[in-house]
């Protein structure tokens, strides 16, 4: 009888397994479907003296280069553990993730958006800009 519900069980996991990943391919398929090519971006200079206290930066950057140096205030959350740690973003407001040049938190925001978290922006260029658009201040 245990082997049968085993057998019965690991069919299930199976077969449920392409729906799941079929569901999954339908949701990035819509959400591309409407994105813009600067959909989830923002640039430096977008944020404004006036913006910049209500926004929430997120490092998304190891352990190691978050206590190196980052934007001051900003949140850690690794690119990682961005679908784990989700509930640690703001629902609303400004929410702008970052690494060294975007190309990792690029993939935190993607992962956030897809999980409804509309208000999540990628900073272009990354800390790299940051810091360029920083010193020129």
């Amino acid at each position: 009888m245990r082997a049968f519900l085993a057998t019965c069980l690991t069919a299930g996991l199976v077969l449920a397994s392409p729906v799941r990943a079929n569901d999954l391919a339908d949701e990035i398929s819509a959400y591309l479907d409407f994105a813009s090519y600067t959909e989830g971006v923002i640039m430096v200079e977008q944020l404004t003296p006036d913006i910049l206290p209500d926004v929430t930066f997120v490092d998304t950057r190891n352990a190691g280069e978050f206590a190196e140096d980052g934007i001051e205030g900003a949140v850690h959350i690794e690119w990682r553990e961005i679908v784990d740690r989700l509930d640690e973003l703001p629902s609303r407001g400004m929410v702008v993730v970052y690494c060294n040049t975007a190309v990792l938190s690029t993939q935190a925001m993607l992962v956030a958006r897809l999980l409804g978290r509309a208000n999540v922006l990628v900073l272009q260029g990354g800390l790299a800009a940051w810091t360029a658009e920083q010193g020129q201040g």
